[in-house]
């Protein structure tokens, strides 16, 4: 069985627990706390496993797996159906380039390790790292919303099938609402958000689901 080192509120671990969900592979979930004791995933036994440091971690037998988006890229070719980075390229390039905008310009803002060098290191305080939080996440996540503003009126981010792009968006709108942005901001991508997390495979993945949920 597929292990999968996943943190409950880890944005980069919700999304893969949906991919799993929405391809239907059974896999276990390996609880890494990384606020705990200054982190669980900097302890030696996760450092051996994973030198980044970092969640989530697939484990497929004697594969390891690090990073998110490779992740759901190797689920995609080890299980093509239900396909979530689609084949036909321009396609591809949207849902990618809709993925991108929040797994490189906003997650690296929002994770731990940034925020805790704001803290520690800079001094800042929890108002300030508040609204560093919000001005970031909410500058990409309102230029994803007017990018699709003339798209058709789908059920998700594109189309009548979830992708990836789903797969990113519902962790980070679960992100932004926890971090006290406003989704009036985003109001298309908060319906679609909403829409997923009634399916099944998006609701078993939701952080509150956890076996580690606190």
């Amino acid at each position: 069985m597929l292990k999968l080192y996943s943190y409950w509120r880890s944005s980069a671990s919700y999304r893969v627990r949906i991919a799993l969900n929405l391809k239907q592979l059974p896999y276990e979930i390996v609880p890494i706390h990384l606020v705990r004791d200054g982190g669980e995933q900097h302890g030696t036994a996760y450092r051996a496993l994973n030198p980044q440091q970092r969640v989530p971690l697939l484990v497929d037998g004697d594969f390891h797996l690090q990073q998110s988006l490779a992740i759901i890229d190797y689920l995609d070719a080890r299980l093509p159906q239900p396909r979530l980075i689609p084949l036909d390229p321009q396609r591809r390039a949207r849902v990618l380039a809709f993925a991108m905008a929040v797994i490189a310009d906003i997650q690296p803002l929002q994770n731990t390790g940034t925020l805790r060098y704001l803290q520690d290191e800079l001094g800042l305080s929890d108002t300030a790292r508040g609204d560093w939080l919000r001005h970031f996440i909410g500058t990409t996540l309102r230029a994803l919303e007017v990018e699709r503003a003339d798209a058709p009126d789908t059920p998700f981010v594109f189309g009548d099938e979830p992708t990836l792009a789903d797969c990113v968006l519902v962790p980070q709108l679960y992100a932004a609402l926890r971090f006290g942005c406003d989704a009036e901001q985003f109001p298309r991508l908060a319906r679609i958000a909403a829409h997923c997390e009634s399916l099944p495979a998006f609701a078993l993945a939701h952080p509150s689901r956890q076996p580690d949920a606190e």
